[in-house]
């Protein structure tokens, strides 16, 4: 790690430990730099980075097993019912994992309910365009459609986080926008004649929609985790999805054959581990280099469709793929360099067990650099 990251990492940490509570309510005095250093010393004992990435790997793998359930299922079953059984199957998991790890109480502790709601309601769109999405296109094309979502959010982040984003973000941005449209040009073509055409012009639209709602879902993911803990972000989501999947009962909901429901059921367990898989990764490394692991998932698609589903890509989706993921890698190192220049914003000060953000004079005033 660059030691600018290491000094920004630890003013944050001496923040963090500022900002803390005792008993009665009333702050601590400011910390003394052996308890900051010590705090940085603990942090850096919980880094496991190969841990990190062979668990980011192995959710990767879970949550293309997971889609992959879910399309089998997809001539039959509707997108809503997926939703809800991808959801409410992968609560128990998530319960038993926080309870293991002494979490659980810590993670349903919230003060903003209506934003997880908001939250839960963009994310369960997303998943639901996703699902409808697998049902009419091709696996590999779906997760390329899919590496969109970074993309959508750097102009997210302007117009709702006022960000600054100079030249190399916005190239990406363009480069990776460029390979959508080369993956999309021939589902495009159902369009002319008037009508949505055939159900694979439906099932791109429906995974742009996708991308676009997981971008802002994004967005107020950042607003959410500079005042709770991301378990709490991962509970009260599962929990709202499961609860509004439960709205798309009157549109057509079937009873599913034993195998179906099987399959559904493996769905939720396999959404459930890979979460929590997740969420573990990221406690163990850092973002940065965590973050590339996700495009795996387009090699992973690839031999699935292609041994599971009989499905053969083009090389005109494979080469918009590679576009996108260029463009997304690319803005993956440029954040992580401007991070690495930055002070700890606000954001990031806020206290690993109380979820409270630091007290203004215990923060630098940040400033962030364009890119």
């Amino acid at each position: 790690m660059p030691a600018s990251s290491r000094i920004s990492d630890l003013s944050s940490t001496y923040s963090n430990v500022g900002a803390a509570r005792q008993p009665d309510g009333r702050l601590r005095p400011p910390p003394t730099p052996h308890l900051a250093f010590s705090a940085l010393r603990a942090h850096q004992r919980a880094m496991h980075p190969t841990r990190a990435i062979l668990l980011k790997l192995g959710s990767v793998v879970v949550f293309v097993t997971m889609q992959s359930l879910i399309k089998a299922t997809s001539d039959h079953v509707p997108p809503g019912e997926a939703v809800f059984f991808r959801s409410a199957f992968a609560l128990p998991v998530i319960l038993l994992w926080l309870s293991a790890d002494g979490r659980l109480a810590a993670g349903l502790r919230t003060r903003r309910p209506g934003a997880h709601l908001l939250r839960g309601l963009v994310g369960t769109a997303a998943m639901g365009f996703g699902f409808a999405a697998l049902g009419l296109l091709p696996l590999p094309e779906v997760s390329a459609i899919g590496y969109a979502a970074p993309l959508f959010v750097v102009p997210l982040a302007i117009v709702f986080l006022g960000e600054k984003v100079g030249p190399v973000r916005l190239s990406a941005v363009a480069m990776g926008l460029v390979g959508v449209l080369i993956i999309l040009s021939p589902r495009l073509t159902a369009f002319s004649g008037g009508g949505i055409g055939g159900g694979a012009a439906l099932g791109a639209l429906f995974a742009l929609c996708s991308a676009l709602l997981a971008a802002f879902a994004q967005i107020l993911i950042r607003g959410l985790v500079a005042t709770e803990r991301p378990v709490t972000v991962v509970l009260y989501f599962t929990l709202s999805s499961t609860l509004l999947s439960l709205l798309t009962i009157p549109f057509g909901w079937v009873w599913p054959e034993p195998r179906e429901a099987a399959l559904l059921v493996l769905a939720g367990l396999a959404g459930g581990l890979g979460q929590a898989m997740l969420t573990t990764a990221y406690r163990m490394g850092d973002a940065s280099l965590l973050a590339p692991f996700d495009y795996a998932s387009m090699l992973i698609a690839l031999l699935v469709g292609y041994f599971v589903f009989a499905e053969l890509p083009t090389w005109q989706m494979l080469f918009g793929a590679a576009l996108v993921i260029a463009a997304g890698i690319l803005i993956i190192w440029r954040e992580g360099r401007l991070a690495a220049k930055a002070p700890p914003s606000r954001a990031q000060a806020v206290t690993p067990t109380a979820g409270r953000p630091a007290p203004r004079r215990f923060l630098p005033k940040p400033r962030r650099p364009r890119g």
